[in-house]
């Protein structure tokens, strides 16, 4: 399931505009057609992340590359974040989860819901943000992933959900976002309001 023999050229441009250019869409594009020539399925093809979460994805990359100055690094850590949740939708509409398996679906859908409804409070209500209390909930959402995905998917997987999760639950990439006076304030309101979208869509 997990084969990633394929994947040669980790440092490819994002978009035909030059690798300057960070599109989430193009790449969850890629990694799907990297996917889709191992798994010969049509309904695979409509699982492009959609709209909302691509632009809460692009917010995420600048953040990202705001706080580690180091563009190479923050479009690994998206690149990485994209191929786990398409190789775990994957899975999951393909229904290989076992029944055990599909009760920690269930409550990595909640501890996400929790944890995007803490990112939206902590930036609505002023003065109310704990980094420690929000990485200690990421945290959480990095165990049960692991737990779902490690009959499925390679050791590899395991260590993209590490760079993916230990970033954003570092207590100090979370005091730059949140930081009032800080250049991430706007980024950090567009993510809200698409989070807030997807509450209210049932998507989270």
């Amino acid at each position: 399931m997990d084969s990633d023999s394929g994947e040669q050229s980790e440092g490819e441009p994002v978009t035909a505009a030059g690798p300057d250019v960070f599109s989430s869409k193009s790449l969850a594009l890629q990694a799907q057609k990297k996917i889709l020539s191992k798994i010969a399925s049509k309904t695979v093809a409509n699982m492009l992340i959609d709209d909302t979460s691509s632009e809460i994805f692009d917010e995420l990359y600048k953040v990202t590359k705001e706080h580690t100055h180091n563009k190479k690094e923050a479009h690994k850590i998206m690149k990485d974040l994209i191929k786990v949740a398409i190789k775990i939708g994957i899975l999951y509409r393909h229904n290989q989860f076992s029944q055990e398996e599909v009760v920690i679906v269930e409550k990595l859908r909640k501890k996400l819901n929790q944890t995007a409804m803490t990112i939206v409070s902590f930036y609505e209500v002023e003065y109310t943000f704990d980094r420690n209390v929000l990485s200690k909930l990421l945290h959480e959402c990095k165990d049960l992933m692991h737990e779902l995905v490690h009959r499925h998917l390679t050791p590899r997987t395991h260590g993209r959900i590490n760079h993916v999760f230990n970033h954003f639950a570092d207590v100090e990439f979370l005091a730059t976002l949140y930081s009032l006076d800080g250049d991430c304030r706007p980024n950090l309101k567009r993510m809200c309001e698409g989070i807030n979208k997807l509450l209210d869509e049932k998507v989270l």
